[in-house]
């Protein structure tokens, strides 16, 4: 099941200089040793994020919730925030693909049944994180979400190894294949423990993850003939592959990152970034998050990227609001239900 607000969780009271990320070694039992402060107390005696979160919001979007109601609420709105205009069969036929307990949580089994404290680290890629030495620190935690064009080979001692998730939309993943392949980014993470968090902000999403558990090739659309093996590998099985619900981007968005674009001309182009999405999904699923690579307030001494081998300056398009991200992420490390990683 989806993790209720009755989860236990907890925020991070580590000052940025004394963090050994996460200075959490397993305890005899070969468990992680349990949480010192539950993130849903913390969340509920702050005046502000009390508000804002509610950890009962279905995460993500499996076969098993699927109904005429959904539809009928989703067809609404537009992608990322809905099914507006979408093939009807597209989205069933890969819903019904999702239909074991393995697509209604994140973690391979139920979160009540994990014991001790889930600790996760979600890796952006800001340029922050060149020289950081964060690898180990990275690494050391339970679970960890990388992202896009997530360069890791010549990077170990910044970045580290370790990936449990892998974030992306299908553009932003081909995107990054091909605007990176000269820096480093030649394939997506594999591995036969790691997951793909697809994000539907298109059609082409729900064909491709249709695909992807399938083994077959893409059969119509934009990416037509693209065989998902050569992204993914070859154990295509439908517990590999999580899709997050449009409602709970609805939710984030509204009440996390509620841009002014959407009152301009841009409100069709503008969704949190891939970045942000996954951060707010650790916030939602894990007991405590730590943010490496995001941005902060002092992003103008950093590259874009940390795998870039000449600085260049941040962009700020349309598309994000990435100021509105960076003060998100200030104020909850600043109310201890995150701890980000900051120089």
């Amino acid at each position: 099941m989806i993790p209720s607000a009755r989860t236990t969780r907890t925020s991070i009271r580590i000052q940025a200089e004394g963090f050994r990320s996460p200075g959490w070694t397993s305890n005899t039992t070969g468990q992680s040793p349990p949480c010192q402060h539950p993130l849903s107390l913390t969340i509920r005696r702050h005046p502000h994020f009390r508000d804002l979160f509610n950890l009962s919001t279905p995460v993500l979007l499996s076969g098993g919730l699927f109904t005429q109601e959904l539809w009928d609420s989703l067809s609404q709105h537009k992608a990322p925030y809905g099914w507006q205009g979408l093939s009807r069969q597209a989205i069933t036929s890969t819903l019904s693909l999702l239909n074991g307990s393995e697509s209604t949580t994140l973690f391979a089994v139920s979160r009540e049944l994990l014991p001790g404290c889930i600790r996760c680290a979600v890796v952006g890629n800001g340029g922050i994180l060149n020289g950081s030495r964060q690898g180990l620190n990275i690494d050391a935690h339970d679970y960890v979400f990388r992202l896009n064009g997530a360069v890791i080979k010549g990077f170990e001692k910044d970045v580290g190894t370790k990936t449990s998730f892998y974030g992306f939309t299908v553009n932003t993943m081909k995107n990054s294949l091909i605007s990176y392949r000269n820096l480093g980014f030649t394939s997506v993470p594999q591995g036969q423990d790691l997951r793909y968090i697809f994000i539907p902000s298109d059609i082409r999403d729900y064909v491709m993850l249709r695909s992807a558990i399938l083994g077959v090739p893409v059969p119509e659309g934009h990416d037509k003939g693209d065989r998902p093996q050569t992204y993914f590998g070859p154990e295509a099985s439908a517990s590999k592959f999580k899709l997050l619900h449009p409602d709970f981007i609805s939710y984030l968005t509204e009440r996390f990152l509620k841009s002014k674009l959407i009152n301009t001309k841009f409100k069709d182009l503008y969704m949190p970034s891939t970045g942000a999405l996954m951060l707010l999904t650790a916030l939602h699923t894990c007991d405590q998050v730590s943010a490496y690579g995001f941005i902060t307030s002092n992003y103008q001494k950093f590259s874009d990227h940390y795998f870039e081998r000449v600085k260049k300056p941040l962009i700020f398009y349309v598309n994000h609001d990435l100021s509105l991200e960076a003060t998100l992420w200030r104020d909850l490390h600043e109310a201890s239900i995150l701890w980000l990683y900051q120089r």
